[in-house]
């Protein structure tokens, strides 16, 4: 197929993203396909080959059968891009823009965990009626974080003092206006990769994130060194089961297709509780979506050949709808 890998972005993972998309168009290329690399520069603009280009709905996009969108967190992650694909009528891999959307947003995912009843961290949005209650009453740490953005971006460790709280909470509100509170939560932090669509999710084996950190800032995620990915984790197989089972049942709940990584903190005593999902994960041959799916037998091209033809059977079943 002929297949348009996008990549770049306006938010402040572009860089990360970059290499995201350099790595899937290698691998769609190990696959057989054939790869049009296509950029969104930083004002946003959309380039190809040192190009600007111009988008027409209902025309497709540089007669691709497949987009690739490897964009990372804002303008990207978040619906925005998935929804301009929609009105261009052509198939793309990763999640929908109503997946996207509920993921992105902290508050509205955990919202979404907390009516399935799936187990999860405390948390509660600065600002609602008794938040400062209810933050006093969590575990500490508290973690203060922006609810719409990813890589750690304007998050805050708040150990105690009701000063802190508040100086952590106008920092994320630089970055935006909704909030979110999380309680702090003890044990290891296990993470597993999903594909599929909705209804037929497939599992990786589950994998230990250890950051070589105060805890798992952007540093700690894209710096040389400052992660270790421990793979198969060191749990139960009990555990496992009930954390390859938790992160389908999340994937489901949120409608996500495509991939995805779920994260969790897995207690001594087994107790597994949901963190986040996120619908496009870090991409590279050595980011801990693909790694994990190495380990459970999938190599990385035809982890990409998988996320292709998913999309084009999507896309397929979705022309098949009366609007």
């Amino acid at each position: 197929m002929r297949v348009v890998v996008l990549s770049g972005g306006r938010s402040s993972e572009h860089d990360v993203s970059l290499r995201s998309g350099a790595a899937v168009a290698d691998g769609l290329s190990a696959a057989g396909h054939e790869v049009v690399a296509v950029k969104i520069e930083r004002d946003g603009g959309w380039t190809h080959a040192g190009a600007e280009i111009e988008v027409t709905p209902g025309r497709g996009l540089l007669d691709a059968d497949v987009v690739f969108p490897v964009l990372h967190g804002p303008y990207g992650e978040d619906g925005s891009v998935q929804g301009l694909l929609d009105c261009l009528g052509v198939a793309y891999a990763g999640p929908s823009v109503l997946a996207a959307a509920i993921c992105i947003d902290k508050l509205t995912f955990k919202r979404l965990l907390a009516f399935h009843d799936i187990p999860q961290v405390d948390f509660c949005a600065a600002g609602e009626a008794g938040w400062r209650e209810h933050a006093a009453a969590m575990a500490r740490p508290l973690w203060v974080k922006p609810s719409r953005l990813g890589s750690s971006v304007g998050i805050s460790k708040v150990s105690s003092p009701e000063q802190e709280l508040d100086a952590a909470v106008e920092a994320a509100r630089r970055h935006d206006p909704r909030v979110i509170i999380e309680a702090g939560a003890g044990g290891i932090e296990v993470e597993c990769s999903v594909i599929g669509l909705a209804d037929s999710p497939v599992t990786s084996l589950p994998g230990q994130v250890i950051a070589h950190a105060d805890w798992y800032d952007f540093e700690a995620k894209y710096e040389p060194g400052g992660m270790e990915l421990v793979v198969p984790a060191p749990i139960d197989e009990a555990t496992t089961a009930r954390v390859r089972s938790l992160a389908a049942k999340v994937y489901s709940a949120a409608s996500c297709s495509g991939l995805a990584r779920c994260d969790f903190f897995v207690a001594e005593d087994g107790e597994v509780l949901v963190n986040e999902l996120n619908t496009i994960p870090g991409f590279t041959e050595t980011s801990v979506f693909a790694k994990l799916f190495e380990a459970t037998g999938v190599a990385y091209p035809e982890l990409c050949d998988r996320l292709v033809r998913l999309a084009v059977e999507r896309h397929e079943a979705e022309q098949g709808y009366e609007f």
